[in-house]
């Protein structure tokens, strides 16, 4: 089987190798079949798509509708390799799930609106499929409504043109969308089990996502709900897509 590919943007190593155990768990995927590139670190080396059955992309602390002149380097240098990136990947429609920071790259660079507008607090929230979303595959096995992990600053306003809405939460009107056939974002975390949060609560305690001193507030309220259907995605992802 051909590896998949992780793009991550997290700088802190904890927070980064929780991600990255994480996709391989829920993914089912070994380190062998999980290849990563630590974007935030060095440049994008140089891609050969065919070596690959699909791309993940890794949530982070980037928010693509932050002004120009308040990026770091770093980031202005991610946003512009992932763009190229998806430059082949659309065209190719190449398998592409992006968490959480997917939605602001593939959403912003297939033409819709990213902004303020609908962020959600660090915490669990309720999604609800769309009827495009219970027919589709990377969804068989999930629920019509379930738990999820949360917590960004920026959403979806507007779906690009052609894009598919698959899922939404009462504060978030896109959770999940799919361009094309083979490309999906989703804004909740399907990486995330309550171990996984716990860890980056900490790591982001003075992020701005929450008071410091309300840490701990913040994992009691999210470990009052049970999340185990968000997986399912990751899974059905890799099962899908796996090349020889």
């Amino acid at each position: 089987m051909k590896p998949f590919l992780l793009l991550a943007t997290r700088a802190e190593d904890v927070a980064a190798d929780g991600e990255y155990a994480a996709f391989c768990r829920f993914g089912g995927l070994t380190p062998e079949l999980l290849h990563r590139v630590r974007l935030e670190a060095r440049p994008m080396p140089a891609l050969d798509l065919d070596d690959y059955s699909g791309i993940v992309v890794g949530g982070g602390p980037f928010n693509s509708s932050d002004p120009d002149d308040e990026k770091s380097d770093a980031q202005r240098r991610v946003e512009r390799e992932m763009s190229d990136l998806l430059d082949e990947v659309v065209d190719r429609d190449f398998p592409f799930l992006g968490a959480c920071y997917g939605v602001g790259t593939l959403g912003t660079y297939a033409g819709g609106v990213v902004d303020r507008h609908y962020g959600e607090a660090v915490g669990v929230v309720t999604i609800e499929l769309t009827q495009e979303g219970a027919v589709d595959p990377l969804l068989a096995g999930v629920p019509p409504a379930f738990a999820a992990f949360v917590g960004h600053k920026e959403a979806m306003r507007e779906l690009p043109p052609g894009a598919v809405r698959l899922a939404f939460s009462p504060r978030a009107p896109v959770q999940m969308f799919r361009l094309r056939q083979n490309l999906y974002a989703t804004q909740f975390h399907p990486e995330l089990d309550l171990a996984g949060l716990t860890q980056r609560v900490e790591v982001y305690r003075t992020y701005g996502y929450f008071a410091p001193d309300e840490a701990d507030t913040v994992v009691t309220r999210a470990s009052a709900r049970r999340v185990t259907e968000p997986m399912r995605i990751l899974r059905n992802f890799v099962t899908r897509y796996a090349r020889t």
